[in-house]
């Protein structure tokens, strides 16, 4: 009898661990085919795109441009929320909050995701384990400008104006900790200068004040400043971008004036919530690349003053590994903090 009751124990201690090892493949089986499912139907209903700006300003243009193609292309709306503040950082809190289902992305710029919680001495999220790169959507230069008043046509004689007379020139700055602003205090700190800076509360009202001459000159988007330069009433003394505009193409760049560091642009990239699913990314990686890849979209942003600029996954994020290392260090050698 013994042994026949160790052998029903023996059995049913058998058919339990079979039982978890079946449960267990078969759990295992569904994880695997859930990824393609998810893609395959992906998107089903609109999808959300955050934007941490108000309407008008770059960043919201370039998520309408490609907003209007992937609703084109995967057949659901593409919503545009705008949700500014905090320098971005009340946009992308809520971004970091998302689940992670493709259905809420974020269209970020450098100040939102590299930036804020930095200035803002806030530990609201962190784009390296929040925030799923998904690709570049473009890059926009800034020049350095000047008000026609400035006895400067070039940058040798604008840095010889502010070594001669430090403190005078004043810099107009959209805001404390955007890349307008870095870049300034990474040039008065590389070159030994020295210059008053005028925060404004965005590029609108720090132009304005330019044209009229209340302050001296500026670093801006070209998207912002194009139109001005055109029409006489800035000197642009220098570009950011890599190579010269061609916009612009008696305007020189920095690197070619022999200082390389002074490359900062305005990126715009989109983001998912960590955790989404690999087959989602990938298609929607996919998609967004063709876009950037269009003959009309990169004539649309050539017209904003910017470059479309696709990159995978991993190149983005090795970017902003690179942007991170250069730019937080001054970020805290400057002690830039909110207003």
């Amino acid at each position: 009898m013994r042994n026949v009751k160790a052998f029903e124990v023996n059995w049913k201690r058998r058919r339990e661990v079979n039982m978890r090892l079946i449960a267990i493949a078969i759990a295992a089986a569904a994880a695997m085919l859930a990824g393609p499912a998810a893609a395959q139907q992906w998107p089903a209903r609109s999808v959300k795109l955050i934007v941490p700006y108000p309407a008008g300003g770059n960043v919201d243009s370039a998520a309408r441009i490609i907003a209007d193609k992937l609703q084109e292309k995967l057949g659901q709306p593409f919503i545009i929320e705008n949700k500014a503040g905090a320098g971005g950082m009340i946009a992308g809190e809520a971004f970091a909050k998302s689940a992670p289902d493709g259905y809420t992305l974020f269209v970020g710029a450098n100040g939102p995701v590299l930036f804020a919680t930095e200035i803002n001495k806030r530990d609201a999220y962190s784009w390296k384990k929040d925030f799923l790169p998904i690709s570049t959507i473009s890059m926009t230069p800034l020049v350095l400008e000047v008000h026609p008043s400035v006895q400067a046509n070039n940058f040798k004689e604008f840095i010889d104006l502010a070594k001669r007379e430090p403190g005078k020139l004043t810099m107009a700055s959209p805001g404390p900790g955007t890349t307008n602003h870095l870049l300034s205090e990474l040039m008065q700190s590389s070159l030994e200068l020295q210059w008053v800076t005028a925060h404004y509360r965005g590029n609108a009202p720090a132009i304005n004040d330019l044209l009229g001459g209340q302050v001296q000159f500026a670093f801006d988007q070209l998207t912002v400043s194009l139109q001005h330069i055109k029409a006489g009433l800035f000197r642009a003394l220098a570009v950011t971008s890599p190579h010269r505009l061609k916009s612009l193409p008696d305007v020189p760049t920095f690197a070619e004036l022999g200082y390389k560091d002074f490359d900062g642009q305005t990126f715009t990239g989109l983001f998912a919530p960590a955790g989404t699913p690999a087959p989602v990314v990938d298609k929607l990686h996919e998609t967004l690349v063709a876009i950037l890849k269009d003959p009309g979209v990169i004539d649309k942003f050539e017209k904003l003053g910017g470059e479309s600029t696709p990159m995978t996954p991993v190149e983005f994020r090795a970017y902003l590994e690179r942007e991170d290392a250069k730019w937080i260090p001054v970020v805290r050698k400057a002690n830039i903090k909110a207003d």
